[in-house]
């Protein structure tokens, strides 16, 4: 579950780890290469992502389309991020998850400073992660989201705790040792004490960065159906506590919280992440895909039909499309960038997009300070602890002033 809209050496050499850098910061042309992999062999109760079930057929079809549209609109320059999310990247077979390798690498010439692939545990097998350490993956973001059967039952995942344990294994034995952890918090049925203890037992192994999700109830899942039904009920009261809880315990266990939902030992944290959240560039290949590239933002169609039908027309069928105005992107930069526990800093972002009137959102500022959601320092903003709480409505909050001057 890693953020979607964005050279590692050969894999017996040290692998250098990104450093955490805040967005106004990073250099300018940093490009991400995202890959939607929509197949799963089941559907979890929780899962909004556009999906298809993995016939050989489709695969085939697939893999045929991603080699076209990197020879339509792929970039010409190499990569410093690839990330391969889904659907389950691990659901291809070993061969499927060569052949889209080896399709990238001739495409971008070399492998990225990071490769992360998503993995689901009953999915991790040993051929595939030597087919993906080969071709120089060197990260890896296994969907754990519970070691407690009764969580994951109530999740609608299909692994069992077993599994988890035993891919991780796996994963390490293959030298993959930079791994993420995702969990979910705020499952119906699931406590506090319930919770801590998964926070635990991921904290025990050891894993370098951790991502903790709140659960949200998204429309055409079977949680939302549940939730249209009064069988379960969100608390706001709860997922705070929650999220408190989950700061508090990770600080203490030496996990850098850097972004509300994500946490790394030192030089862990996700780079292909932090440039998107920078407002940096990236390319999304597959159906469902998003891109912000070469001065447009936009998304391939969620529907593996309609993606292959335009890329065999010789013409991207593409969708909400808008173009980059420094605007745009400026405001992005602040609402994402708020996000990171770094913050802000104003005097480079106004540096990066000299064209927008950063003085007009001062009293914007001066007004989230007294309200205690702020605070500002030498020029750089941050979130306050209450602010992360409520990251979302200050984000609204942001746009709804811009869209005013």
């Amino acid at each position: 579950m890693q953020a979607k809209l964005h050279p590692p050496p050969a894999p017996t050499q040290p692998r250098p780890k990104a450093r955490p850098i805040a967005p106004a910061t990073r250099s300018r042309g940093a490009l991400g290469v995202y890959v939607h992999i929509p197949f799963c062999a089941s559907t979890c109760d929780f899962c909004a992502f556009y999906q298809e079930a993995p016939r050989r057929e489709d695969l085939d079809r697939y893999l045929d389309g991603i080699e076209r549209e990197l020879a339509l609109a792929g970039p010409h320059r190499a990569a410093d991020t690839i990330f391969w999310g889904g659907g389950t990247p691990s659901a291809l077979p070993a061969r499927d998850l060569e052949r889209l390798g080896r399709t990238l690498l001739d495409h971008l010439g070399a492998p990225p400073r990071e490769w992360t692939v998503e993995m689901a545990p009953s999915s991790v097998k040993a051929d595939k992660l030597e087919v993906l350490r080969d071709l120089g993956v060197n990260r890896v973001s296994l969907g754990v989201q519970s070691f407690s059967p009764d969580t994951l039952a109530g999740l609608g995942r299909r692994h069992s705790p077993a599994q988890v344990y035993a891919a991780i294994d796996a994963i390490r034995a293959a030298g993959l040792d930079n791994l993420n952890l995702d969990l979910i918090f705020s499952v119906p049925g699931q406590t506090q004490a319930a919770w801590l203890v998964d926070l635990a037992e991921a904290v025990r192994l050891a894993p370098a960065h951790l991502s903790t999700y709140c659960l949200t109830f998204e429309e055409d899942t079977a949680l939302w159906l549940k939730l249209s039904k009064g069988q379960v009920r969100p608390d706001i009261q709860v997922d705070a506590a929650l999220y408190e809880a989950t700061w508090d315990f990770l600080e203490a266990a030496r996990y850098r919280q850097y972004e509300i939902s994500n946490y790394s030992r030192p030089g862990g944290e996700c780079a292909h992440n932090l440039d998107t959240w920078a407002m940096q560039e990236w390319v999304g290949l597959g159906p469902a895909a998003a891109s912000q590239f070469q001065g447009k933002r936009y998304a391939n169609p969620a529907d593996l039909e309609r993606w292959l039908k335009g890329i065999t027309a010789g013409k991207m069928d593409r969708v909400d499309e808008v173009a980059l105005t420094p605007s745009l992107l400026a405001t992005d930069a602040l609402v994402f960038g708020l996000r990171l526990n770094c913050g802000v800093n104003l005097a480079l972002l106004a540096k990066r997009f000299p064209a927008f009137d950063f003085p007009a959102l001062d009293l914007l500022w001066t007004e989230l300070v007294e309200d205690g959601l702020l605070e500002k320092s030498g020029g750089v903003i941050r979130l306050t602890r209450a602010g992360r709480l409520v990251a979302d409505r200050v984000g609204v909050k942001i746009l709804e002033d811009v869209e005013n001057l």
